[in-house]
This record gives structure tokens, C-alpha cells and sequence, in this order.
């Protein structure tokens, strides 16, 4: 299996998890990674040059899930507008479109240098933190997706989100020189994020969806079914 790997904080519990998981099971022979940003993941996913990955909700609507995704159940912190002059985070399908269907303008940023700037304390607008305070759910940014590995990914799934999963020390400070965030900050910060995509979860994402496609907003990979 052909893996998609996204090297955001947001993701460090999954690797870690999945790093341990694959010694136990038949993965450890077969796993292999391909790294990208969540919008070149998208394109990689859709081709089939990838097998799994954490893919941007608005283009996995179609795709094969079992209830794990990357989700802000308020605030996110990692997902923002900036009070600049408006620009789309070529990184990103989802929050881009996040930000149309909330009306907000500004530059959007996300991931690990949307984190660097919301911990230096620059003005913004949390669009996790807004979308709930105008829907009162939840915001899937992302789901993990499959083409044909159904079986192995339901059990990783399930497995992944049973129990707690425990950061070590050295991962910690391993993320910590990559991203430019302290130790502290990354362990704060991923109190904001879960990742089981319950009833309440999967509301919030049908509701999104719904309002892209009202507004006619959905981008065309949200077309192609995986």
C-alpha cells in the first residue's frame, strides 16, 4: 500500500500510531510513503498514484472511509485568515472553500506556518471557531480515504481511534525543530484537534458539503468518483 503522507503536527498522533501499528501486522512489509501537501495529496489520490491518504473533505465525499478524519470540534488554531488582501493557501482545497462559504476575506492560512503565526499573536480569524459559532458543529477538514484496501484500512481505523495515543519524547522534540513550534505549544495545540468522525462529526461535514454545493462551489476534483 501506497500511502499519502502529510507531515502536519495536526497528523503527528496518526504516525505515531501507524508507526506502531505497522510492527504488528502484515503492513510492515508492504507500507510504503509518499509525502505532499494536503491539495497535491488530492490530485495524487485522485490519479490512483496512492493508495490512502488523509484526503481534503470537499474532494472525499465519494471516497471509502470508516469514521476517522482530522476534525475541529471549535476552535482549530492551524486554519486561519489573515487580514491581508485576499489570497488561497495553495496547500489546501478545503479551507479555501471554507472561507468563501463563511464570507470571510483575508489571506487563509493553514497548516504548521498558519500555527507559527497564531502563536506569535498576529491578528486572524479562526474559521474552525467560526463555522461553529455560525452552525454549532463541528468542521472535518479532512477524511481518511481508501481506493481498495477496505478491509486493512477499517481495521487501522477502528484501531486508531480506541484507545489514546501517546507522543514520545523524542518525536516531540523531533516535530518541534521541524515545524518552529515549542514542545508545549505543539501539545496544545492538539487538544483542539480529534479525529473520530462520529453522528455530530458527520452533521457538520454533510452541512458543509451541502453549502458548497448550493453555492456552487465545489472544485472539480469533488467530481471524480474515487
Amino acid at each position: 500500500m501506497i500511502f499519502g503522507k502529510i507531515d502536519f503536527i495536526n497528523l503527528l498522533p496518526f504516525h505515531v500510531f501507524i508507526k506502531r501499528y505497522t510492527r504488528s501486522t502484515r503492513f510492515h512489509q508492504s507500507l510504503h510513503y509518499h509525502k505532499g501537501v494536503p491539495s497535491a495529496l488530492n490530485r495524487e489520490f485522485a490519479m490512483r498514484r496512492i493508495d490512502a491518504a488523509f484526503i481534503s473533505s470537499i474532494t472525499a465525499k465519494n471516497c471509502y472511509h470508516f469514521g476517522v478524519g482530522i476534525v475541529a470540534q471549535r476552535e482549530v488554531l492551524s486554519v486561519l485568515s489573515l487580514p491581508n488582501a485576499d489570497k488561497a493557501d495553495e496547500d489546501s482545497a478545503t479551507s479555501n472553500l471554507l472561507a468563501q462559504i463563511l464570507d470571510v476575506h483575508g489571506e487563509v492560512l493553514i497548516g504548521d506556518k498558519a500555527l507559527r503565526y497564531y502563536y506569535s499573536g498576529g491578528e486572524h480569524i479562526d474559521l474552525g471557531a467560526l463555522w461553529h459559532k455560525r452552525t454549532g458543529l463541528p468542521f472535518v477538514f479532512a477524511l481518511l480515504c481508501t481506493h481498495h484496501h477496505t478491509d486493512d484500512l477499517r481495521r487501522l481505523s477502528h484501531a486508531f481511534v480506541s484507545k489514546k495515543v501517546k507522543i514520545p519524547y523524542y518525536i516531540l522534540m523531533e516535530a518541534s525543530r521541524r515545524s518552529g513550534l515549542t514542545p508545549a505549544q505543539i501539545i496544545h495545540y492538539l487538544k483542539f484537534i480529534s479525529y473520530k468522525v462520529g453522528v455530530k462529526e458527520t452533521r457538520g461535514y454533510k452541512r458543509f458539503v451541502g453549502e458548497a454545493k448550493r453555492r456552487g462551489l465545489n472544485p472539480s476534483l469533488s467530481k471524480i468518483r474515487y
